[in-house]
């Protein structure tokens, strides 16, 4: 099992045609991703060899979906166009968008995440975020796929680097899906949204929430946890060491006051029984200790 994707998913790549669309859609197939086109408006009717694969081009993602049985789609969009892509994914009500982008403006998330809510037909991951993974079955995004393994870990994370990092350090027992959500101030899917899929999903049997310092998005999953969360959860918060008042990294990393710190968001976490590590290779201990307990 595994959330989002699987073996199923047929994905669409907006932006296949630019550099990073091509380098990525690359990558996407050699590691067993069903893909199945891409979107350039402007290029529909064309097609490319990438991987091996010849890739019909399309104007839209109407088009794509009705030629291709699309499911999903991976957004390589310059910031300045990512709305546009974006909007016309949810307009065609394909269930996934990933966008990948980063740099696209608060103001232009925050009309398409609106739109994708209106509508109800389209779950967003990001933006600025790595994607997802499930290994050996499909993956969405710029994850590298050959450091870790299918396994029965959970892994929701802000940080792209740090979602590769403890997928490397748990390898050798492997993830049932592992989503990186982003760490703008907006984003589509939550650290909630993936806690609830991961506790329903009956092949997730643990689970490693990676957050960092802004916003409260921590302490709301910390309260979701206590709540309705019964597998086991690590965590660990990036961040301590950052100064008041300074952005750090992503766009949502920004600590007011003693709203956001990484010592309030540990202390929410383990109230809520999340072991939380110091470093994330403590985080990973803490998990080997949980599953060869």
């Amino acid at each position: 099992m595994a959330i989002f994707i699987n073996k199923e998913t047929r994905l669409i790549v907006q932006g296949m045609t630019g550099s990073e669309g091509t380098k990525h859609t690359g990558r996407m197939i050699a590691s067993g991703t069903n893909v199945v086109g891409g979107v350039t408006p402007g290029k529909g009717g064309q097609s490319v060899e990438i991987g091996g694969k010849t890739l019909p081009v399309f104007n839209t993602v109407a088009e794509a979906m009705a030629a291709t049985g699309a499911n999903a789609s991976v957004v390589f969009v310059p910031p300045k166009f990512a709305k546009a892509a974006v909007m016309d994914a949810i307009n065609a009500e394909i269930p996934l968008v990933v966008v990948i982008t980063e740099g696209i403006p608060v103001h232009d998330t925050a009309a398409f995440f609106a739109h994708s809510q209106s509508t109800g037909k389209t779950r967003i991951i990001g933006p600025n975020c790595p994607g997802l993974i499930s290994p050996s079955q499909s993956n969405l995004g710029i994850i590298p796929a050959d450091i870790t393994g299918p396994g029965r870990i959970g892994l929701v994370s802000k940080s792209g680097t740090l979602t590769y990092q403890m997928m490397y350090e748990l390898r050798d027992f492997g993830f049932s899906t592992a989503v990186g959500i982003g760490g703008d101030p907006i984003i589509g899917t939550t650290h909630i949204d993936c806690l609830r899929a991961f506790q329903d999903d009956p092949e997730t049997d643990a689970i490693v929430m990676i957050g960092e310092i802004g916003g409260d998005a921590e302490e709301r999953a910390a309260a979701f946890i206590a709540e309705y969360v019964t597998k086991p959860v690590v965590g660990y918060v990036a961040g301590f060491t950052a100064p008041e008042g300074k952005t750090m990294g992503h766009a949502g990393a920004i600590v007011s006051g003693s709203s956001g710190t990484a010592q309030a968001k540990k202390e929410a976490l383990e109230a809520a029984g999340v072991k939380v590590g110091k470093t994330p290779s403590e985080t990973a201990e803490l998990m080997r200790a949980i599953l060869k307990g």
